[in-house]
């Protein structure tokens, strides 16, 4: 079991999510921003961390910044969830320092793969 957080400001999407992972027996901290997403991943140190871009407030963009910038999150697995689809924004989101980066309409099965195959390759580090 991991524990992951989740962020979006819709709040179907981030049901449907937290529903998804936690039916597969992960532990899931959801939150409705950015800033809220920062706090959860400091307080919680989670194993991985879905980020919508288009949030209120501090963006899922800013957010993966400000958590790339912090030592104890250096390492976290961030995926983003987003319905910005060009090539640019795609661009923009790895250069943010993404690890993946899931297209919204999404597949629930997809998403529970990519979560998986991130959480198998940061296993080695994982405290849960």
């Amino acid at each position: 079991m991991a524990r992951i957080v989740v962020a979006d400001d819709d709040v179907d999407i981030r049901e449907l999510v937290e529903f998804k992972l936690s039916t597969m027996g992960h532990d899931i901290v959801a939150v409705g921003d950015g800033a809220a997403a920062i706090e959860a991943c400091r307080a919680q140190l989670p194993d991985l961390c879905v980020l919508d871009v288009m949030m209120p407030g501090v963006s899922g963009l800013d957010a993966i910044r400000i958590i790339r910038s912090d030592p104890d999150l250096l390492e976290l697995p961030v995926i983003l969830l987003t319905a910005r689809a060009q090539e640019s924004d795609v661009n923009m989101g790895f250069d943010s320092g993404a690890d993946d980066y899931i297209t919204k309409p999404f597949s629930p099965r997809e998403l529970a793969a990519r979560v998986e195959t991130l959480l198998a390759r940061g296993s080695g580090s994982s405290t849960t």
